[in-house]
């Protein structure tokens, strides 16, 4: 791998600098490039076994390089070249592992304190800096609860502030949301994109969910097969995939709205429209997902099941392959992909004015309202935020 030049090891020096070169076991092999500077957050973005878990390895310190290296504040943290290798205990890295990994047999704040009383802090001391921050995630009604007492989005709460509370270097979160239901997921979302604000140093969020790396990174890198194929803003890879991978889901649309009764009022800036959806039980604000593959173009308002349909216009064609990607005009601003036969059959071009039509069922749909908190007094002894 290209080493990174002098003057770009110096320019992240309070960031993170890692190229990472492994081979596993199984014969895997990881080649990956990762900078990211103090105060932003990055998503690594990837299918299933596209190597996610063995960034988080290498980095945190449970993982050993074959070559390369891994940079974080100033520090060589691993560099096989000069047989440089910081353990995990001493990285001053902060991990919040999706399945929490709590100590069974301390209480919450004790399971804060653990870091710093890891590091040498006097137990009071080390309790204050726990109380702190469980304040600061709603979590102080249950510092003397066990694990085993928690909800998920509690417990995992629990997990950031244990990562927090060490004010560590780096913040990475590993699929912190995969594991919690969809109103815990967009509670806890919330939470996270507050504190990875104020968090000082460089943050990356490792998922597989399209919908999370948009709206919590500054910047997103996916990840497929052991290498980074993209780098971008979300929505340069949106509207840009440079894979078949990232096409299909990066490019999902992303919608907000206000819902009641099985109908959505999609509200600026990302349109000005209602569309009907499958869950009618869903009141109040949502944020809908819609695939471009599940939006069908034609020149003539369609016949048929669609209970959406709505006139507007080309604003845009990429080609990608076999396939086309447009984004359409208002009411509703919407990528879409078709392929490249159907493209021609319907005579599309930049300005042609189209029908586009989607299914109930094709949209997705998730809460995005605020849930009540443990200082809620309406919420009752259960924290039903997560």
């Amino acid at each position: 791998m290209t080493p990174p030049a002098p003057h770009e090891r110096a320019d992240r020096a309070s960031g993170l600098d890692a190229s990472l070169d492994l081979t596993r076991d199984d014969g895997f092999r990881l080649r990956a490039r990762l900078a990211i500077p103090a105060g932003r957050t990055a998503a690594l973005l990837g299918p299933n076994g596209a190597g996610k878990s063995t960034v988080v390895g290498l980095l945190a310190g449970l993982l050993a390089l074959d070559d390369g290296h891994v940079g974080l504040a100033g520090r060589v943290l691993d560099d096989p070249t000069t047989d440089t290798f910081v353990p995990a205990a001493s990285r001053h890295v902060g991990v919040v592992f999706q399945d929490h990994l709590l100590f069974g047999h301390l209480d919450v704040r004790d399971n804060v304190a653990f870091g710093p009383r890891s590091r040498g802090v006097p137990r009071r001391e080390a309790r204050e800096r726990a109380d702190h921050w469980l304040e600061l995630l709603g979590l102080a009604a249950f510092a003397h609860h066990r694990p085993d007492q928690l909800s998920g989005g509690q417990a995992q709460r629990v997990a950031l502030a244990r990562a927090l509370v060490t004010e560590p270097d780096l913040l990475l979160l590993d699929e912190p949301l995969s594991a919690l239901d969809v109103t815990t997921r967009v509670s806890l979302r919330r939470t996270l994109a507050t504190h990875l604000a104020d968090f000082a140093g460089p943050r990356l969020l490792i998922t597989h969910d399209p919908t999370e790396a948009f709206l919590l990174a500054d910047e997103v890198h996916v990840l497929e097969h052991g290498r980074i194929t993209q780098v971008g803003s979300p929505d340069e890879v949106r509207l840009r995939p440079r894979t078949p991978y990232v096409a299909d889901l990066a490019g999902a649309n992303l919608l907000v709205g206000e819902a009641r009764d099985g109908i959505v009022r999609v509200t600026p800036p990302h349109g000005d429209r209602e569309l009907h959806v499958a869950d009618h039980d869903v009141t109040g604000p949502v944020l809908l997902t819609l695939r471009p593959t599940a939006v069908s173009v034609h020149r003539e308002q369609p016949e048929g099941s669609q209970r959406n349909t709505w006139h507007t216009t080309v604003d845009r064609l990429e080609r990608l392959g076999d396939r086309v990607r447009l984004r359409s005009g208002q009411p509703l601003p919407l990528t879409v992909e078709v392929t490249r036969e159907s493209t021609g059959a319907l005579g599309l071009a930049v300005g042609t004015p189209v029908w586009l039509a989607v299914k109930a069922t094709e949209i997705g749909l998730q809460l995005d309202s605020p849930a009540p908190t443990i200082d809620d007094p309406a919420a009752g002894p259960t924290d039903v935020s997560g």
